[in-house]
């Protein structure tokens, strides 16, 4: 028996959730023949059979989140006889699985928290948690200092009850908690803000279009923001093309899907290429290819509503810039107040790398050319 493992499907994935399978135990099949469709945080990927045989086991359910190199599925070989799966994953057989929210999640190498470490709590109300399910975390203490009490811990699992099951979090949600987490606890993250003053745009302007050009200004001025930062080694790569992230919202979740070397692409071009990603993202069919590599961010949620934000910067890259919702605003020119139209700006950095004033001359060359009405 021959036990074929979910494998590396791409940079930073480190697993997968089952979708569908296209075999069943007790068939034939040859090598490249598909096997199953596994969702990862990117995408739904098919994995073919790395050789010819006959199934003898799926080890793995659909709606399972399995680990990269844990056991898919186990088949006999053309002329070989069928025998048992064991213990170990490293010799090709089963891994042992664990009961988790009323589904299977096979046994994976991903980071796990102590419920309740750093909270003030006594033994007999931690096993009160424990047994209720209840992480410490999501309780707000009523007790003397801080101490959280059997009674904050009931109203809590009270209030659970009441909401019904928790949600399991699944591909690209999963994808997102994960890394913006970490992001959040790696990024000496700080935010300047500022409008722009858009009132000399002809009718019919892309805002899309613009905010690109802009960052490609701000890049032009201050390099520094496009760059990538490797915080074990604690050096940075200044980036001469700019490859351009930008964040879409899906119901589905958030993906960055990347513009290519923005600086050196037309308008046309960079109008296609942007309806051409979000496309591609609402459908899920975007490669993975165009989900990795970019130099710095653009959110775009003024699309949405919102007017200044605190966005995270995710590493490598360094920089990231969020517009809110154009609106009209009385400025003052010239001396006198006149009502214009403007563009709330939010630019995050990661202070490790970049200094103030860099982050500040990037945004005021941002601003300057959103400014410019031609």
């Amino acid at each position: 028996m021959k036990v074929f493992t979910l494998p590396d499907l791409g940079e930073g994935l480190a697993e997968a959730e089952v979708r569908e399978w296209y075999v069943t135990e007790g068939d034939q099949v040859r090598t490249g023949q598909l096997l199953v469709a596994v969702e990862t945080a990117k995408a739904i990927v098919e994995i073919p059979a790395p050789w010819d045989g006959t199934i003898e086991k799926l080890l793995a359910n659909t709606d399972d989140i399995i680990a990269v190199g844990r056991p898919l599925v186990s088949y006999r070989e053309e002329g070989t006889t069928s025998r048992k799966a064991e213990t170990s994953a490293d010799s090709g057989t089963v891994v042992g699985e664990v009961k988790r929210s009323d589904r299977i999640i096979r046994e994976a190498p991903l980071e796990e928290v102590k419920a309740g470490v750093g909270f003030k709590a006594t033994p007999a109300v931690r096993a009160l948690a424990h047994k209720l399910k209840i992480d410490l975390a999501m309780v707000t203490p009523s007790g003397p200092d801080g101490l959280i009490t059997g009674a904050d811990v009931e109203r809590v699992a009270g209030i659970l009850a009441q909401a019904g099951p928790q949600e399991i979090l699944r591909g690209p949600r999963r994808a997102m908690a994960r890394t913006m987490a970490q992001a959040h606890a790696d990024v000496a993250d700080v935010t300047v803000m500022e409008d722009a003053d858009i009132g000399d745009w002809p009718a019919g302007t892309d805002i899309s279009i613009r905010l690109i050009r802009a960052i490609v200004a701000g890049c032009h001025a201050e390099p520094a923001l496009n760059a990538w930062y490797d915080a074990h080694a604690m050096g940075r790569r200044v980036l001469e093309k700019i490859d351009l992230g930008i964040a879409v919202d899906t119901p589905d979740g958030l993906f960055v899907p990347v513009l290519r070397d923005v600086a050196n692409r037309s308008i046309d071009e960079l109008r296609r290429g942007v309806e051409r990603l979000k496309a591609d993202v609402r459908a899920r069919k975007i490669p993975m290819e165009e989900l990795r590599g970019y130099t710095i961010t653009l959110s775009n949620y003024g699309a949405i509503g919102g007017r200044y934000s605190d966005p995270i910067v995710v590493p490598p890259t360094v920089a990231i810039l969020g517009a809110g919702r154009i609106r009209d605003q009385v400025v003052a020119r010239q001396g006198q107040a006149a009502v214009r139209r403007v563009v709330p700006l939010s630019l995050t950095f990661d202070h490790r790398v970049v200094t103030g004033g860099e982050a500040t001359r990037f945004l005021m060359a941002v601003i300057a050319d959103l400014s410019n009405g031609n």
